[in-house]
């Protein structure tokens, strides 16, 4: 599915992050990262719940 993200390499990065920092502005990159890093930690809490109650589902069925 991503099998194109092998093939960036430096200068692509380089064009990828000034294009970002012309669509959101210098000033807001720091509050972007900030809600990005946010927001994976809620999603990896959600998944360790998550699979915290399939473990306790499969306790309860045996």
């Amino acid at each position: 599915m991503f099998g194109f993200i092998k093939n960036i390499g430096g200068p692509e990065l380089i064009i990828i992050l000034v294009v970002v920092m012309l669509l959101f502005g210098a000033a807001k990159l720091p509050q972007l990262a900030r809600s990005i890093g946010a927001s994976a930690k809620e999603f990896r809490k959600g998944v360790e719940e998550g699979a915290d109650e399939v473990d306790e589902d499969q306790e309860d069925s045996d």
